[in-house]
């Protein structure tokens, strides 16, 4: 069974995933899971003095640790497991013909541990990190093989502009679970829940039920494109024969291994920043009191979302005229002075304009990323094997991002410290993006 390019149902249907699991990166990784854990831990935890830098110290696992340095370690290890089975499933879905039967058992996983999160207090707080560990797992999980449909479904000319216009659907799905999640924290009381902790809990078992709800669209109007062999028990065996010869052929294409290597050290700046803004503006920025930082915080994410979309959006155009690699050459330029403008930022008003112009490039960074891929991508059926190298690569990356910036705040009790670097990375992804080579007759890339 092929999908047929173009169809409009079928792109529309792909697009719906971006709008179905993007909650989850927005009120679970970014927004709201972020300001509930920071609050829970500091009016529980125990207060101490690092490098003249107040602390918060949670127990956990039978250690010690500063609160954001913890679920940063959390974090990595959950995407350090992605990247080694990730592969693998890749293997085994790309011989079986079985990406979507993958894909749901990620999306299942992740969509049913964000209503775990409900249960999430101080007192369980193993338990609790448990549900956002496996949430992690199921989110990046079905990336692997929900971003190895995009060459399936369309031709490359049209990559830039359904890969935008997917990255659109999730901004302005998230977007508005998040205003629903803000009214929740908001009026608490006249809804009816004993406190905001209550409440903004109630918004985690949403965030599943979204996700879980949306998902199904896709898995309607998608089908698994094809089937080479039926189960059988050496299923894994063929799986990494089948990895095994994608990963020759990748190795063989030097686009491919130059631009991920760009897309690594990329990966690590922007990632980094997507998961830590949050417990960052939360310590660093000086904030009246704690409703006003609540407050300030989602609508600052809501600022980076909806920015985000018409960001993605002009971006793709840019890339349409100049190419994909100088506009993402163009970008990382605008990162690299955003991370510095936000190692000296302090108030509230500074933080709102750094989020704007987060905002401008955030989108455009993922989407452009995701689209010139899929461009260098050989004419192939074994698009989840190509990608979970894709995928694997952005793990890795976050991996040491969420690992530098928790380690340089462990031992100099500063966030901003951290900062540093992140901008690294991000000239680190300039220089390398030079290398990579364009082919005279694409134009685009």
């Amino acid at each position: 069974m092929s999908i047929t390019k173009g169809n409009k149902k079928t792109i529309k249907g792909w697009m719906m995933y971006d709008w179905a699991n993007s909650v989850y990166n927005l009120v679970i990784s970014s927004a709201v899971f972020p300001i509930f854990y920071t609050t829970m831990t500091e009016n529980n935890g125990r207060e101490i003095i690092v490098n003249e830098h107040k602390q918060v110290l949670v127990e956990a696992f039978g250690y010690e640790w500063i609160n954001t340095s913890l679920i940063t370690y959390i974090g990595a290890i959950g995407f350090l497991l992605v990247a080694i089975i990730s592969p693998i499933l890749s293997g085994v879905a790309d011989y079986i013909g079985r990406k979507k039967m993958f894909m749901r058992i990620f999306a299942y996983m992740g969509s049913f541990s964000c209503m775990g999160l409900y249960f999430f207090n101080y007192e369980n707080i193993e338990i609790g990190f448990l549900f956002y560990f496996f949430a992690l797992i199921g989110f990046w999980g079905s990336l692997v093989f929900y971003n190895a449909y995009l060459p399936e479904i369309a031709d490359k000319k049209d990559h830039d502009k359904i890969s935008a216009g997917g990255f659109s659907m999730g901004y302005i799905g998230s977007v508005l679970l998040l205003i629903i999640c803000l009214l929740l924290t908001i009026y608490w009381k006249e809804i009816g829940f004993d406190d905001k902790g209550h409440a903004t809990r109630f918004g985690f078992l949403l965030t599943g039920i979204w996700w879980f709800g949306f998902s199904h669209i896709f898995f309607f109007r998608i089908k698994d494109t094809w089937e080479k062999y039926t189960v059988s028990s050496h299923i894994l065996g063929n799986g990494f024969r089948e990895l095994r010869s994608v990963f020759k052929e990748f190795m063989a294409d030097i686009k491919l291994r130059r631009f991920l290597r760009a897309f690594f050290m990329l990966s690590t700046g922007v990632q980094t920043v997507m998961l830590v803004a949050v417990y960052f503006a939360a310590k660093e920025i000086a904030w009246p009191d704690e409703d006003s930082q609540t407050t300030g915080l989602i609508i600052s994410i809501l600022l980076i979302q909806l920015i985000a979309i018409p960001g993605a959006i002009g971006m793709a155009k840019v890339s349409k005229a100049i190419g994909n690699v100088k506009t993402l050459q163009i970008i990382l330029f605008a990162w690299v002075c955003i991370v510095v403008w936000a190692y000296f930022i302090i108030t509230p008003f500074e933080f709102y304009i750094t989020a704007a112009m987060v905002g401008m490039v955030m989108g455009a960074v993922q989407s452009l990323s995701r689209s010139t891929y899929s461009k260098f991508l050989p004419p192939t059926e074994d698009t989840s094997s190509y990608f979970s190298f894709y995928d694997v690569t952005e793990k890795l990356a976050i991996v040491l991002g969420m690992f530098m910036f928790g380690f340089l705040e462990q031992i100099t009790g500063s966030m901003r410290n951290s900062i540093i670097c992140i901008a690294v990375f991000f000239i680190a992804a300039f220089i390398l993006l030079s290398f990579v080579p364009k082919d005279k007759v694409e134009k685009s890339l």
